[in-house]
């Protein structure tokens, strides 16, 4: 049983819970912040070798903390990704882990022991803000959005949580703040439809002359929000809509009073932003001022939110004590459905810096993802790591850096690498696995990847021009040649066999660090 359903009954009986929950604390308990970027590829920063944009608040952290050059995310899609980290459990054992619809039944269900639920139990104040798409309510397309919620993110370890249900191209394009809408409009009460459009409702295929922010190129062509076609129906909404030139602000917003009524006390907050997912239509101070076009904007947006971070920690005397990991959820998209012209602008930027594909990919592009860590109290000085790492294990991490003991069954693929995270262990991870957007898994070690034979198409068919990395056969790439371009299966037989037990182990969960 979670400690949510021992709030109400005092502090008497939730403190043996903490008794179990926080080992004999070694130093001074760290406040944790993760920046979760979205859609945010391997060189789309300043200090990945990004060109055509400046992100000074990034960099910063960079500059003072660790840069990592070989961190994966568990998938190439955002859903599986956040799914892995936030549970560390693969998203590829549990079904229904795929990209979620905005009215989705919550994928992690209250039973599942979060990250989130291991920092409440030790004695944190816990926080969700901004982008969720894990589902919310108990059933797929049954939520009742005039009402509260009646499973949400408090269910999940969460004390407070201001979200989006989704992602910013579905709907409903509504805050959900502790499992109501937030600025609920009883005016316009909420239908949302993923089957059929409401009556009366225009759409965006048929009314190109309402779309005065954002026109699409392919799909998002449903329910229009804001000038912006979505994905999904939806009526009503009032007040409550947002737009999407204010969502930085709304959800930075939102954290820095988190973090304020915190200060006292260690919290953990999981800050996911909106951008650089589409639709990309920052605030207009941000607007018209990069190169890139809008995703260019959106990527200088996101630094913005970084530093309005920042500075609230250190005008709070929270910095020294304050560990931030800053990364991203999967790989980088530039068509992605709107016509904002990221590919036309994009120049010599490349969003994958060196390496093969993107977001949705088999290939290194799609969850090879910037990663930064930055706790000035126990990293003194700048370090640039290309230790091999995933975000699945942030959970055992994290919970050895607080001495929290996790119940049975919690965290069943995550390990504990606290030192290579922190830069005091420059051994590799054996290997890590990641999957595409078909469920193909891969298995990198730090010179190869294996790729597992897939009958997909080679590209990508829905739109972006981004190639898969599916191919029939099982492929074999030297990694210490960057790029993916050669396969070496045929040439190395004994490596491939050695990577498919590896993944064999892995998928009958035999196979231990």
């Amino acid at each position: 049983m979670k400690s949510t359903t021992l709030l109400g009954l005092g502090a008497s009986v939730f403190l043996p819970c903490l008794a179990f929950g926080q080992k004999e604390a070694k130093q001074q308990t760290p406040n944790v912040i993760f920046i979760y970027a979205d859609d945010l590829g391997y060189g789309d920063l300043q200090c990945y070798d990004g060109t055509r944009v400046e992100t000074p608040n990034v960099n910063k952290l960079a500059s003072t903390g660790i840069r990592f050059q070989n961190a994966h995310a568990t998938a190439s899609t955002s859903t599986p990704s956040r799914y892995s980290m936030l549970t560390g459990e693969y998203a590829w054992r549990k079904a229904g882990t795929d990209i979620a619809a905005g009215n989705a039944g919550m994928i992690i269900r209250p039973e599942r022991y979060t990250i989130a639920d291991m920092f409440k139990n030790s004695g944190y104040a816990t926080a969700a803000i901004g982008k969720w798409h894990l589902g919310l309510g108990d059933k797929d397309g049954e939520q009742d959005w005039n009402a509260p919620l009646p499973t949400a993110l408090g269910d999940l370890g969460f004390d407070y949580s201001y979200i989006m249900a989704a992602t910013a191209d579905r709907v409903p394009c509504v805050f959900i703040e502790n499992g109501c809408v937030a600025n609920y409009d009883p005016s316009a009460p909420i239908e949302v439809s993923y089957k059929a459009p409401f009556e009366g409702e225009p759409l965006g295929k048929d009314h190109p002359e309402l779309l005065y922010n954002l026109k699409h190129s392919h799909g998002h062509d449903m329910a229009i929000v804001n000038g912006i076609g979505r994905i999904g129906y939806m009526k009503g909404g009032g007040k409550a809509l947002w737009k999407d030139e204010n969502i930085a602000d709304s959800i930075t917003t939102h954290a820095i009073d988190f973090i304020k009524q915190h200060k006292d006390n260690p919290f953990f907050m999981y800050f996911a932003t909106n951008d650089v997912h589409v639709p990309r239509f920052p605030h207009e101070r941000f607007r018209g001022k990069n190169p890139m076009g809008l995703r260019g904007d959106a990527i200088v947006q996101f630094d913005w939110s970084v530093g309005q971070i920042v500075d609230a920690l250190e005008k709070l005397g929270l910095r020294e004590n304050t560990l931030i990991i800053l990364s991203s959820d999967n790989g980088p998209v530039l068509d992605d459905g709107y016509d904002d012209q990221a590919e036309e602008l994009a120049g010599d930027h490349k969003p994958g810096g060196p390496l093969r594909g993107g977001k949705y990919s088999a290939f290194e592009a799609g969850t090879r993802i910037p990663a930064i860590v930055n706790w000035p109290d126990r990293i003194k000085k700048s370090q640039v790591s290309d230790v091999l790492v995933s975000q699945i294990d942030w959970f055992r991490s994290m919970a050895e850096l607080i001495g929290a003991t996790l119940p049975k069954g919690a965290a069943p693929d995550s390990y504990n690498r606290l030192g290579n995270w922190l830069g005091t262990d420059k051994t590799d991870r054996p290997w890590v696995i990641e999957q595409a957007n078909d469920h193909t898994l891969s298995v990198r070690t730090k010179d190869w990847k294996y790729i597992e034979s897939s009958d997909g198409p080679s590209m990508i068919q829905f739109g972006p021009k981004i190639e898969t990395g599916y191919q029939k056969a099982p492929a074999l790439y030297d990694m210490r040649k960057v790029n993916e371009q050669e396969n070496e299966a045929e040439a190395h037989p004994e490596i491939v066999y050695r990577l498919q037990e590896i993944l064999k182990d892995v998928r009958n969960r035999h196979y231990k660090l």
